[in-house]
């Protein structure tokens, strides 16, 4: 059956949009790949990440405008090291994961492609809200594992306001200001492995 899905997955990104005979498809690795966050809390910050992820990228470095990128992850996988925050981050005062499981993205466009680097515009859901937004890009090139694997790495970072995705909940301190601060700091660290 995730055999059967990952394919249609697969068909769909190919017939989304053109793509020059050099482009590959990279499945992502969860094992070798990192959705991490950073939000600031009273004087410092906390960092957390999802552990559940799933992405298909569609690249050619030589044609690097016709990027397809779509990937998931499961809102219930949040981690922060922190069993009682992550519990309170899944409830409905945050995530709230039982209506809504999953994040997503969608590309729409590669633009601004300068040496490796771009800007990888779509859509991000978040929280049943879908907001366009623009990663900054980073194609950290290509090789063989030891085991005779085609992998590639890439980067993505972007700074979003959760309230833009009705992220709202936050308690106001004695000394004025918000526990929690608005900003989060998204950073992705992808390893793809060559689809076959």
């Amino acid at each position: 059956m995730m055999t059967a899905l990952k394919g249609l997955m697969l068909a769909l990104l190919l017939a989304a949009g053109p793509t020059h005979a050099g482009a590959a498809t990279w499945e992502v690795d969860p094992s070798h790949t990192n959705v991490g966050f950073t939000v600031s809390h009273l004087f410092t910050s906390v960092q957390g990440r999802f552990d559940d992820v799933e992405a298909t990228i569609v690249f050619d470095p030589d044609h690097p405008n016709e990027t397809v990128v779509r990937g998931t992850v499961q809102a219930v996988s949040i981690n922060t090291n922190q069993a009682k925050r992550d519990k309170h981050l899944r409830s409905a005062d945050f995530f709230d994961v039982e209506r809504f499981p999953t994040l997503s993205f969608e590309s729409t466009e590669m633009k601004a492609w300068s040496g490796n680097k771009g800007k990888l515009a779509g859509n991000l859901t978040i929280h049943g809200v879908t907001r366009p937004i623009v990663f900054d890009v980073v194609y950290l090139g290509q090789g063989s594992d030891p085991w005779g694997n085609v992998r590639a790495g890439f980067r993505a970072t972007l700074t979003v306001d959760r309230k833009d995705f009705g992220l709202n909940w936050n308690e106001l301190l004695e000394t004025g200001g918000f526990l929690v601060g608005d900003e989060i700091e998204i950073r992705i660290d992808a390893e793809g492995l060559l689809a076959e």
